[in-house]
């Protein structure tokens, strides 16, 4: 079998980083993780090919050489999605999809011939033996969860690694808690599952001897959620795995504010390389966390959670709603406030969104306020449901926000102020792409750019009172140049 591996076309959203990319030469963020570990549970005499439409065009010649065309997507790549599709319906090639858009919203896609959905190491083996009785039906469903202690290395070999900017690894699937707006739970269960230290090393060694070396994403929806095998069994293994390979990497990953709460656990994540992390944090509001269902939001000082986290060296990035129904009308300037007094440099501002498997959309449904599909964006202004509040309201009032805190004298000022109290375990190494991103931001931000005094002025402060941290102050100046350019409206 010839078969083609195609990743859809991200939109320009927050997370794709598509203009900071360009500082340090690279087509995408992340790679296709979920489509390369699909091409390693396909049978091994197989040919394949990957592309994927953030780094590369799809050619007609690679569409005929196939037999097959696999397709896994999110919400967000909707409109590319549609567009693979109906270029291999044109030319005749089947086309075999799954990932968790087709795990959700199946039934929109009538064209696909073959869904592969939930946990591919569950249904595509089913795929595969009826393919070879020459009897592949049209959907694969299991409403069982996969053993991933039997999930094959990812094959790098598909990859061309120069196009990107950090790889990914995944250790845990599921999430301990129920958010009601995520979807997570219901794609991937309650209960996390881990994969063996011996697994993780096996796949870091391999990245590792491919040439990878800087960024790694642990892609996990909660890395934490299973503290106990972290802290007895996979974070001191990766401290000496670090150590013995001269600290290749540097880690981010996701997890729950009780981070914060954990002290040894923190303090192993450092140790590790842990650099960053991503925190649901989502409102100030109380009343909006426990209708949400993030009770272990509440009853805690989110503000001081985040200033533990980051004096301990581990950066946060947090992700934040408006929407909620139980929003006061002073919640946008809450928000604002909140993110600058935190110190937040990677804020994402997003208005509620119901994702088709979330119990937050069988709520509204069962309310009649939903309206629309869900994009898989909520930082492009859209809503899929009618809420409380006047929407003209709610959409005025999330643009103040973002008006506010990417103005660059807002967002230079978080800069300042995390920069101040920031003290990394390890320094950034100096490398030539680094070196060249520096000479970009200076052309692009620091000439360029109508507020580029901001610019020059966190650099010149950065040189002379931590000079440690001037590769950091030129790769945040980098980050706020990208969020602005997503959200064209601020200055």
């Amino acid at each position: 079998m010839n078969i083609l591996l195609v990743y859809p076309r991200h939109p320009d959203t927050f997370w794709n980083f598509r203009h900071a990319l360009k500082f340090i030469s690279r087509k995408s963020s992340d790679i296709p993780l979920g489509l390369i570990t699909v091409s390693s549970l396909l049978p091994g005499n197989w040919n394949k090919k990957l592309t994927d439409l953030n780094v590369s065009k799809l050619k007609d010649k690679d569409i005929a050489w196939a037999d097959y065309v696999f397709i896994s997507a999110m919400s967000v790549q909707k409109d590319s999605v549609r567009e693979v599709i109906s270029r291999c319906k044109n030319m005749n090639t089947r086309v075999v999809a799954g990932g968790p858009l087709f795990t959700e919203e199946y039934e929109q896609y009538p064209g696909i011939d073959h869904m592969v959905l939930n946990e591919a190491e569950i249904t595509l083996p089913l795929f595969l033996e009826d393919l070879e009785k020459g009897e592949p039906q049209r959907i694969y469903r299991s409403d069982k969860f996969a053993d991933i202690t039997k999930s094959p290395l990812p094959d790098y070999s598909i990859l061309k690694r120069r196009n990107y900017g950090s790889a990914a690894i995944q250790y845990s699937r599921g999430c301990p808690y129920d958010c009601e707006f995520c979807d997570i739970t219901a794609l991937l269960g309650r209960r996390v599952r881990t994969k063996t230290p011996a697994q993780v090393f096996a796949e870091l060694d391999q990245i590792l001897h491919s040439g990878w070396k800087g960024t790694l994403f642990f892609v996990d929806d909660n890395f934490i959620g299973h503290k106990k095998k972290l802290k007895s069994e996979l974070l001191p293994a990766l401290i000496d795995w670090m150590e013995s390979n001269k600290r290749p990497f540097r880690f981010l990953t996701e997890a729950s504010i009780d981070l914060a709460d954990d002290q040894e656990l923190i303090d192993l994540m450092v140790k590790a390389g842990f650099t960053r992390v991503f925190v649901g944090i989502e409102t100030p509001e109380e009343s909006c966390l426990t209708e949400c269902n993030k009770l272990h939001n509440n009853n805690r000082d989110l503000t001081e959670c985040v200033n533990i986290i980051q004096r301990n060296g581990i950066e946060v990035h947090a992700g934040f709603i408006v929407g909620f129904d139980n929003d006061p009308p002073n919640i946008f300037q809450r928000q604002i406030d909140f993110i600058q007094k935190s110190g937040i440099i990677t804020a994402m501002v997003g208005l509620l969104n119901a994702p088709r498997l979330s119990k937050l959309y069988s709520r509204l449904k069962n309310e009649g306020r939903i309206t629309d599909e869900f994009t898989g964006n909520n930082t492009d202004y859209s809503i899929n449901f009618i809420p409380v509040m006047n929407k003209n309201e709610l959409l005025s009032g999330y643009q103040k926000i973002l008006q506010n805190i990417y103005s660059c004298k807002a967002y230079y000022a978080r800069v300042k102020m995390f920069l101040k109290h920031y003290n990394p375990q390890s320094r950034e190494k100096l490398t030539l792409n680094r070196l060249i991103a520096f000479f970009k931001s200076i052309f692009y931000i620091g000439i360029l750019e109508k507020n580029r005094r901001y610019y020059w002025q966190l650099l010149f402060w950065s040189l002379f009172h931590k000079p440690k941290s001037f590769p950091l102050a030129v790769t945040y100046s980098i980050y706020g140049y990208h969020f602005r350019k997503v959200f064209r409206d601020v200055e």
